[in-house]
């Protein structure tokens, strides 16, 4: 796709009204995209008529194969629970659809292995939503850290912390299915300092399970040390069944031989990066405040659904592979499934990396 000036259309999977697929609907109002949903996907009739009738879109349906096989839809954007993600993405592809997808892209490793090499045969463009690549504390972290002014990296850290108990409430799938956390939770966490430190070669995991929510059956609070192939240490906390405690919800640090980084984020409220710089003399951080990016409904999280959208825009004008892109997807996810592995039997486990 060369022409600058043709209309990208969208077939969604997964719109409920409220969801994070909900932000898709404003690329509209963004003057530099050119995105236009023609078509969408969702688990009941009422819902697609009621997204039909709210968004004024064309074409609707219950079944994921009429979304995949259309025509006028060139990019599948898949946003239905974490169970489903490995059929419709691997419909979409084997469609000829580029694809995006929400965290996470699969919860198996043989998911993540089997759209990996799919893509790869294919030639699409793949482009996993991982939010928190796209929050401005992350770019802000990111741009300094590519700048040389943490230098040399040592080790990172990476949390995502959220009692579940009233997410529960509206998305009710995850205590059915039930949702796994260690892919719709830890991979946030694991991409993110994936993102600095590169592949992970080794993981050692340990979970139980909080019981707070009754009924959920799985664990669903973790702790994970990890070693890079680059030999960077580090450690993701992902607790999911706790009372949340007073701290953001998702925080990551960079700990390198010329400065160490903290940054923060918690839906709808206020974020920042604190940097300590060894040529500083008395060390004191140096503080940027983020306002919350509330207008966008999606858990704070529209805007940043924006930007990774206008990413993917840029990559299918000038033939760039999206990051992160399904690589990047699957070995998150083949992480994760070390860390299960480690879990169930104590021992560290040498993640497969997925080429």
């Amino acid at each position: 796709m060369s022409n600058k000036t043709y209309t990208i259309r969208l077939g969604v999977i997964g719109m409920g009204v409220d969801n994070m697929a909900s932000t898709l609907v404003l690329l509209k109002d963004e003057p530099d995209l050119r995105y236009e949903i023609t078509a969408v996907c969702a688990g009941s009739q009422a819902t697609v008529d009621a997204v039909l009738d709210r968004y004024k879109i064309p074409f609707g349906s219950v079944d994921y194969r009429e979304i995949v096989t259309r025509d006028d839809v060139d990019v599948v954007a898949v946003f239905s629970p974490d169970h489903l993600h490995a059929d419709h993405c691997r419909a979409a592809l084997e469609n000829g659809k580029h694809v995006v997808c929400t965290k996470p892209m699969v919860t198996s490793f043989e998911d993540a292995q089997d759209l990996a090499h799919l893509a790869r045969v294919q030639g699409r463009k793949f482009l996993v939503g991982q939010t928190m690549r796209f929050d401005r504390q992350f770019l802000m972290a990111k741009k300094q850290y590519d700048d040389g002014d943490l230098g040399r990296l040592i080790a990172v850290e990476s949390h995502y912390i959220h009692d579940m108990r009233p997410v529960y409430e509206f998305t009710p799938w995850r205590l059915e299915v039930p949702q796994d956390f260690m892919y719709g939770g830890c991979v946030h966490s694991i991409d993110i300092i994936r993102a600095f430190a590169g592949d992970i070669e080794s993981v050692h995991a340990f979970a139980n399970k909080g019981d707070l929510a009754k009924g959920y059956p799985i664990e669903d609070n973790f702790f994970i040390n990890v070693r890079f192939e680059s030999g960077v240490i580090g450690r993701v906390s992902g607790l999911y069944g706790v009372v949340h405690p007073p701290i953001p919800l998702m925080q990551f640090r960079l700990f390198g031989d010329k400065g160490s980084l903290q940054a923060d984020f918690t839906d709808n409220e206020p974020g920042e990066v604190r940097v300590v710089r060894d040529s500083e003399p008395e060390h004191r951080p140096v503080v940027t405040d983020f306002e919350p990016e509330t207008d966008l409904s999606a858990y704070g999280h529209g805007a940043t659904v924006i930007r990774y959208m206008r990413h993917f825009q840029e990559c299918l004008d000038h033939d760039k592979d999206p990051v992160p892109g399904v690589l990047d997807g699957a070995n998150s996810v083949a992480a994760g499934a070390a860390a299960w592995e480690s879990i169930k039997t104590g021992r560290v486990v040498k993640v497969s990396k997925i080429t």
